[in-house]
């Protein structure tokens, strides 16, 4: 069934965050970036260029941004795993990916973690 492979990515959205295991990483915010996404609960189709039937995905970006900015993080696994469950909260999906990008190892562009969520999944984790 090809509708339900409908998705909206946000690629490299810029977050700031206090992250990091060292104290003195986390002192200082620093820039990560996130790819962020969302399959929908419905099909992206017969939408009526109707923005009420889809995802707000500039919604989206804000949320990720002031959940990186809310507290400060050891891992990026962790901020990843708040990010999927804020997104499943807030709006109608059906699947989340969250990939953390962090530009902290010399000699390399990026290191980075992506967790896949599903809306049943979300449920537990809220606890």
């Amino acid at each position: 069934n090809m509708p339900s492979e409908d998705h909206i990515t946000l690629h490299g959205l810029g977050l700031t965050a206090h992250i990091g295991v060292p104290e003195e990483e986390r002192a200082t915010p620093q820039r990560v970036e996130a790819d962020i996404t969302l399959w929908t609960a419905q099909p992206l189709a017969g939408l009526h260029d109707d923005l009420a039937r889809t995802v707000d995905y500039s919604r989206a970006a804000t949320l990720c941004r002031e959940t990186a900015a809310s507290r400060h993080w050891r891992l990026i696994e962790t901020l990843a795993e708040e990010l999927c469950a804020a997104l499943l909260a807030a709006f109608p999906l059906r699947t989340v990916r969250v990939s953390i990008h962090k530009f902290i190892v010399p000699d390399s562009r990026a290191v980075s973690v992506t967790l896949t969520r599903g809306r049943s999944a979300a449920a537990s984790t809220l606890t």
